[in-house]
């Protein structure tokens, strides 16, 4: 098999690595195909190698030498969430967020993180512990919960609450979540595909994003329907089950990206 074989085997849970690494769909989106179509012609791996740390490594490489020619025209917002994400990476040391998501996201040990990343292990676990501490700065915010399972969105809560920030309500459905933006905007959204009544947190979202800008992470239990890099999809997105160091991993990001860019949420679609 060969390296851009073993790449695109991995393409939805790279897509959703690169995404929340860079802030951007498209920008993420961008270096995967990079990725892809420069390790076309890569010879075979080595007998016995990790194919999913083979594929990592190569992303992190071309996110790291190339910086890619990407015209405002295929940006839907001009100047805005591509232009930020490059902004706000350039004002922090990038490499302590790569591993920091390469653990907490993708559940590499790290021996792998440092070998995706090609240093020192030593320096690798520095860089993690760099971004924990960022994490644990991070300023709080109010969080609109919208998720019709009562276990998950208590152990949502929970995780949330941890983090230091507050939970302005729980919705189950879409009528009950756009109330609850109309009667407390928040600073992020936790949102569910599916609810209760049949109704989609998708579309919940973009009509709350019609009148607010605001970060917004998706929840699902079929995370390869919003990873096909064929449409709007969503930047940020958890996968149920979930872990908590999950959770904190993105909400981290999209709330950095938010507040030290000013990025804003782009409407989604789904089939």
């Amino acid at each position: 098999m060969t390296l851009a074989a073993a790449t695109a085997q991995n393409l939805p849970m790279l897509r959703r690595f690169a995404r929340a690494l860079t802030g951007s769909q498209t920008s993420g989106d961008a270096y995967v195909m990079a990725t892809l179509e420069a390790m076309a012609e890569t010879a075979p791996p080595a007998p016995g190698e990790d194919l999913r740390v083979a594929a990592f490594t190569a992303l992190i490489g071309m996110w790291r030498t190339v910086p890619l020619n990407r015209p405002t025209s295929i940006d839907p917002q001009p100047g805005g969430i591509m232009h930020a994400a490059d902004r706000s990476l350039e004002r922090m040391t990038p490499y302590a967020r790569v591993a920091f998501l390469l653990h907490a996201l993708e559940g590499f040990a790290p021996e792998q993180i440092a070998q995706i990343m090609q240093v020192d292990p030593r320096e690798a676990a520095a860089w993690q512990e760099e971004a924990g501490r960022e994490i644990a700065d991070m300023i709080s915010t109010e969080v609109l919960i919208i998720e019709d399972e009562p276990l998950i969105a208590m152990d949502l809560e929970a995780l949330v609450t941890d983090m230091g920030h507050q939970v302005t309500e729980v919705a189950r459905t879409h009528a009950e979540a756009v109330a609850a933006i109309e009667a407390n905007p928040p600073g992020l959204v936790l949102a569910d595909i599916h609810l209760a009544d049949g109704s989609s947190g998708l579309d919940a979202v973009n009509e709350i994003l019609q009148s607010l800008n605001l970060p917004v992470i998706f929840i699902t239990a079929y995370p390869e329907r919003l990873l096909t890099g064929e449409r709007p999809e969503p930047t940020f997105l958890i996968t149920k089950p979930f872990r908590a160091e999950v959770v904190t991993a993105i909400i981290s990001q999209a709330l950095f990206f938010d507040r030290r860019a000013g990025a804003t949420a782009d409407l989604v679609e789904v089939d």
